[in-house]
């Protein structure tokens, strides 16, 4: 992954009518949320999709109200969230061999954040490309 796409995904909403995607890009800017961070200390493998990610093994509450948060906000717009739990993280690498994390792993990050982005991820010969379509304000000090 390249530095400036790394992100921590707060809600996948896969393909969008182009009229609601529309909709979103116009709301994103005035949806705001509290700043916080998290601590990535847990390394992992979506091996079905060939990712190795890192990210939190505790979820803070924090955190966890915003994806709540963010998904009544969306389903506003007719969108409706995932049955799964919420599962935070940033992806490393794609398209791994091995689906069993690395056994030497860095030391914890702590990743802080202050606004959302909404992001369209366009297919290309060399993969997928992550374009920011809007961003949410950082809320006021």
């Amino acid at each position: 992954m390249r530095t400036e796409t790394l992100h921590m995904t707060l809600a996948f909403l896969g393909a969008v009518d182009q009229e609601i995607a529309d909709e979103l890009i116009d709301a994103t800017p005035y949806h705001r949320l509290i700043p916080g961070a998290v601590t990535l200390d847990q390394y992992g493998v979506f091996a079905r999709q060939r990712i190795l990610w890192a990210g939190p093994s505790q979820v803070p509450d924090l955190l966890q109200a915003t994806h709540d948060g963010l998904w009544l906000w969306l389903s506003a717009f007719g969108l409706v969230p995932p049955t799964q739990p919420f599962r935070p993280h940033v992806t490393l690498l794609r398209n791994i061999e091995q689906v069993e994390p690395p056994v030497a792993v860095p030391a914890p990050q702590v990743w802080r954040y202050d606004r959302m982005v909404l992001v369209a991820s366009e297919s290309s010969t060399g993969g997928s490309r992550y374009r920011v379509v809007a961003q949410s304000r950082p809320q006021p000090v």
